[in-house]
């Protein structure tokens, strides 16, 4: 590797750490790390560790791990490293005085078709959406969240059935490509920018919430579909299942569509109690093919059926 600049990734989740690991085996000068603080999780909140972090770690580079990112110490520590440029992906958002500090300025690795897709879920969002393509984009911060002037992109289309953990698979490895180009046109002075085409027509991507999640059975079932690919296998579409004394959560992971005209209300299911599970929507029905009752272990349906012997409601 013959590209000078001193680099200080910051990032924090495991997409963030597979565009990392290649600039670390490439040979980049990862001069140190910002991720987020340790934290407890799970049902032992034993200490976890960020992705990124735990890749810093086996390559011995150094890492900060700031609470407040306009902490004076953490503003110093960072400044020592002197940095000639940051690069960011999938880690909080900077301010001014944190993205200014490097001689050529701090860019983005997002993953969408910039300006579609602004936000904090990109990948979710436009597989709910019904997308039929998206991309990778480099881009330098600005003052406003994912609207800096744009460097590279790169497009792919989504599959038909292709879900939200696929995706992401797939645009991390693209992605960590895109971040050496910007880096190397920064390092060898051809980099150009262009700011962000404005359209009427954006479609945001702000963070999943619980009510993001929850299945409305009145909508078409390809929209439906589509929900539930956008949100697999985390955190996955969800319904209620009616007990004989209570409600459980049914998280749903896979599903196929059927157009046909019923009487039936939205949300009635039809089941052989065997084989297959489908749930009335609007103009159809939804086959289920891999669920998860609350507290119990993700099957596929005839698996389910098999060991769910209640009456079977939504």
């Amino acid at each position: 590797m013959n590209n000078p600049l001193r680099i200080v990734f910051m990032g924090t989740p495991a997409f963030a750490a597979g565009v990392l690991k290649p600039l670390t085996e490439k040979g980049y000068n990862i001069t140190g790390i910002v991720t987020v603080p340790d934290k407890p999780a799970g049902r032992g909140q034993q200490i976890q560790r960020s992705a990124v972090k735990q890749l810093a770690i086996e390559k011995g580079i150094p890492v900060l791990q700031p609470e407040k990112l306009r902490d004076e110490i953490f503003l110093q520590q960072l400044r020592r490293w002197n940095a000639d440029v940051f690069v960011v992906v999938a880690f909080r958002m900077l301010p001014e005085v944190v993205w200014r500090m490097p001689k050529y300025g701090t860019f983005n690795l997002h993953a969408s078709l910039l300006p579609q897709y602004r936000g904090a879920a990109p990948i979710n969002w436009a597989i709910i959406n019904g997308e039929t393509e998206t991309g990778v984009t480099t881009f330098f911060l600005d003052h406003e969240i994912d609207t800096g002037r744009l460097v590279f992109s790169e497009r792919t289309a989504i599959g038909q059935e292709e879900n939200a953990g696929r995706l992401h698979d797939r645009l991390m490895e693209m992605g960590a490509p895109l971040v050496c180009k910007t880096l190397d046109a920064i390092a060898s002075g051809t980099i150009q920018t262009m700011p962000q085409p404005h359209t009427n027509d954006l479609h945001p991507a702000p963070k999943i919430h619980k009510d993001t999640c929850r299945i409305n059975w009145d909508k078409n079932a390809q929209d439906i579909h589509n929900l539930v690919r956008g949100l697999s296998p985390y955190p996955a579409a969800f319904t209620e299942i009616k007990g004989q004394n209570s409600h459980s959560l049914l998280k749903i992971f896979s599903t196929t569509t059927e157009i046909a005209p019923h009487n039936l209300a939205p949300g009635a299911i039809e089941s052989d109690r065997k084989n297959y599970l489908k749930v009335a929507c609007r103009d159809g029905f939804l086959y289920i093919h891999d669920l998860q009752l609350s507290g119990k272990k993700r099957l596929p349906v005839k698996d389910f059926l098999a060991g769910f012997r209640q009456p079977l409601a939504i």
